[in-house]
C-alpha cells in the first residue's frame, strides 16, 4: 500500500510540476508577448478552463496523497526513506499547494475582475505576469523536488520490500 501511494504521489508531483514547468518556459512568456487585453484575455479564459476534473484530480488528488503519505511517515518513521517521504510530502503541500492558494490564486482573482481593455487592467497585467511566475516557478520547483524525494524514498523501500 505505501509502496503504490508513494508511485502515485511521484507521478502525481512529476505530472503537476511539469504542467507549471510548461507555464514557467514558455506560455507565460507567450502570453507576455501579446498586446495586454489579449493577454489578459487569455489568461483569464485558462484560470476558467484550469478548473476541470481532470486538472483537480490531479493537482488536488496528489495533495491528498501527500496528506496520507505524511501521516504514514510519521507512523513507520523506520521505514527506509521515511524522511524523503516527509521531505516530499512538505515540498508538495507547502511549495505547491500553500503557495498557488496563498499567491497564484489571489492574483488570478485580481486578473479575473479587471477588464482587460481598461488602462488598469493593462498596469495589472504588468505586475501580474512577473509575480504569477515567480510564484510558479517556486511551484514548479517544489513539485519536482517533491517527485524526487518520493523517487529516492521508492528507491530506498524497493529492496526492502523484496522477498
Amino acid at each position: 500500500m505505501l509502496f503504490a501511494l508513494l508511485l502515485v504521489s511521484a507521478l502525481g508531483c512529476g505530472l503537476i510540476g511539469g504542467v507549471f514547468f510548461a507555464f514557467s518556459s514558455f506560455v507565460m512568456g507567450a502570453l507576455a508577448r501579446l498586446p495586454p487585453a489579449q493577454g489578459i484575455a487569455a489568461m483569464q479564459s485558462i484560470n476558467i478552463v484550469v478548473i476541470n476534473p481532470v486538472f483537480l484530480l490531479a493537482f488536488m488528488g496528489t495533495a491528498v496523497g501527500c496528506g496520507a503519505l505524511a501521516v504514514l511517515s510519521l507512523l513507520a518513521w523506520t521505514t527506509p526513506g521515511g524522511i524523503y517521504v516527509l521531505a516530499g510530502c512538505a515540498l508538495y503541500l507547502i511549495g505547491t499547494i500553500l503557495v498557488t492558494m496563498a499567491c497564484n490564486v489571489p492574483l488570478n482573482d485580481r486578473l479575473a475582475a479587471v477588464n482587460a481593455s481598461s488602462a488598469e487592467g493593462a498596469a495589472l497585467w504588468a505586475h501580474y505576469v512577473q509575480r504569477w511566475t515567480a510564484w510558479n516557478h517556486v511551484r514548479t520547483a517544489a513539485a519536482l523536488a517533491a517527485s524526487v524525494a518520493f523517487m529516492a524514498a521508492l528507491s530506498l523501500l524497493a529492496p526492502a520490500a523484496a522477498p
